[in-house]
């Protein structure tokens, strides 16, 4: 056993010694020890109940014959983050919680991981950490918030949001707001829509690494805590097996995890966090494979903010299991691919079903021939940028208006609030990307705004810079290269013409290369705004959105 590095033999008495300090017996240390990395704190709503869920899995370790282990990891909440210098933070601490399971596992070296998780760069963290270590692991989420409800209509988080535009523009009362605000987020769990946290725990089972019913059983339900011990128990399967995560997140199933990703209309911070997943276990996914496999894969689903629709209603439909089920008929889901349960994703879906065709459409009725995301390209963005096509207005699919530009989130908000943004106008967030930013803004709060005051549909907005899974309209982000990298986004002037053609994937500044080039040739990319501490390290080392922002080598 890999744990037997830290205790057996006559040379380790003293570490037993130590672990006898906190009540371990000689049992329990002669069994498979498996670390629990246990990431509940009272921050984070998605967090608050994980303590439960982290009992439950040692329950199910301990009914297996194991010995379970729990450590801690950080976890910032975007929501609670969001709209100010907090946020720079939250892209930053994936590489955080990365390196800090990383250190502790390997101090300590396990025989096995389960992890438990919820939300939005701590998944994706301890997914990069599970592919670094390389052990049997299993990821068990806490599960989806339920939807809240305000006179008898569902609502949620971005709700909230939006409605901070509305009470600005008139539409909404401050006290309909405070109505709002009281019942929007009804109890623990990721927040209750299609956003960040609830795509990357649905993309985690759906590339096996977590149980079918992970990205969907609500987070109050018994179901949730079964399931919970359910990974207990499986991980000393896999110990026992030595069943490791880069024998399960091989190429196919991160093909596998795009193409449900591209059905659901998962957040488009997923096209940031599945390569820095992949990374980590030595596969390179290129931006255009996003591309290539949204093109033979039907958006089938449209949840919050897309649609009324909610993780609990993916969940009664038939989860993450029925839609593979469903875009399996198009060969779009290697049935062969390994999972945590010790079956294949073909044997997992078998009993599998759509339980209700207005979650989960059919693939001969999708919303689209396309998947949710789609990346741009174009002389604004040569790397890459990213949309949530599945919820842009129609009319908003192609699109020509006047630049506004902005160096900031806070410029630009003060601005959208101050009734300075008009129907027609492309509002530019620069100097928000992972290097400028420093840490990659997510920019829920301008997005929301222009939704709430109605303009969504006639304002477009892109940045360098990051979009909430909460996130609705025309709203473009991880333009690449950004604009601290010298990228094109620096050289747009207030009053430029910019083109965005979703459908044609393509995202123009209207100028001509001569002016392009003259530009560009005075220009000079502003320092990141911090450049001490954290953030300022994390300027130095990491990479373009367009490689996950990952760090350097």
């Amino acid at each position: 056993m890999r744990s037997d590095l830290m205790k057996k033999g006559l040379e380790r008495a003293p570490h037993r010694s130590l672990y006898k300090a906190m009540g371990y017996t000689d049992e329990e240390l002669a069994r498979p020890m498996i670390g629990v990395v246990n990431s509940a704190n009272e921050v984070i709503p998605g967090h608050i109940h994980l303590n439960t869920i982290a009992e439950a899995v040692k329950a199910g370790i301990r009914m297996a014959g194991g010995t379970p282990v729990t450590f801690p990891t950080i976890g910032v909440c975007d929501g609670i983050a969001m709209g100010h210098i907090g946020m720079k933070y939250s892209l930053a601490s994936r590489e955080l919680i990365a390196d800090s399971i990383e250190i502790m596992a390997t101090a300590h070296p396990f025989d096995g991981l389960v992890m438990v998780t919820n939300c939005d760069k701590i998944v994706p963290g301890m997914l990069m950490a599970a592919l670094r270590l390389n052990i049997p692991t299993i990821v068990v989420s806490g599960g989806p918030m339920m939807a809240g409800k305000l006179n008898g209509k569902p609502v949620d988080l971005i709700s909230v949001f939006e409605g901070v535009g509305e009470v600005k523009s008139n539409k909404m009362s401050e006290e309909s707001l405070k109505s709002l605000e009281d019942c929007a987020c009804p109890g623990s769990g990721s927040c209750s829509g299609m956003f960040t946290a609830n795509s990357m725990n649905c993309v985690t089972e759906a590339l096996g690494l977590g149980l079918p019913g992970n990205g969907t059983i609500p987070s109050i339900s018994a179901a949730r805590v079964r399931l919970a011990k359910q990974a207990g128990m499986q991980v000393m399967d896999l110990v026992e097996k030595d069943i490791k995560p880069r024998d399960i997140a091989t190429f196919q199933a991160f093909k596998n995890a795009i193409a449900v990703d591209m059905a659901l209309g998962c957040s488009t911070n997923t096209v940031l966090h599945i390569p820095a997943i992949a990374h980590e276990a030595g596969i390179d996914l290129d931006l255009d494979l996003f591309n290539d496999i949204s093109s033979r894969t039907p958006n089938l689903c449209h949840l919050s903010p897309a649609g009324h629709h909610h993780l609990e209603d993916l969940d009664e439909a038939g989860g993450i299991q029925g839609v593979m089920k469903e875009i399996s008929t198009l060969g779009v889901i290697d049935l062969e691919c390994p999972t945590v349960t010790g079956k294949t994703v073909g044997d997992n879906i078998k009993t599998a079903s759509v339980k209700n065709r207005d979650v989960i459409r059919s693939v001969k009725d999708p919303y689209s021939t396309q998947g949710g995301i789609v990346i741009l390209r174009g002389n604004l963005a040569p790397d890459g940028a990213v949309v949530k096509q599945s919820a842009v207005s129609p009319d908003m699919m192609t699109n020509e208006g006047t630049a506004r530009v902005f160096d900031s989130e806070e410029e630009a908000m003060s601005a959208i609030m101050g009734g300075e943004i008009k129907p027609g106008d492309v509002v530019i967030i620069r100097y928000e990307g992972p290097k400028g930013g420093p840490g990659m803004r997510e920019m829920l709060s301008p997005t929301s705004a222009i939704a709430g005051m109605g303009l969504d549909k006639s304002v477009a907005l892109l940045t360098d810079g990051r979009f909430s899974g909460g996130t609705r309209g025309a709203a473009i982000g991880h333009i690449s290269p950004e604009a601290a990298d010298g990228g094109p986004i620096g050289l747009v002037r207030e009053g430029d013409r910019i083109a965005i053609d979703i459908p044609n994937k393509t995202i123009e500044l209207k100028i001509s290369d001569k002016e392009m080039d003259a530009r560009r040739k005075t220009y000079v990319p502003r320092p990141p705004a911090i450049r001490h501490g954290y953030l300022g390290r994390y300027a130095k080392m990491v990479t373009s959105a367009s490689t996950g922002a990952i760090f350097k080598e």
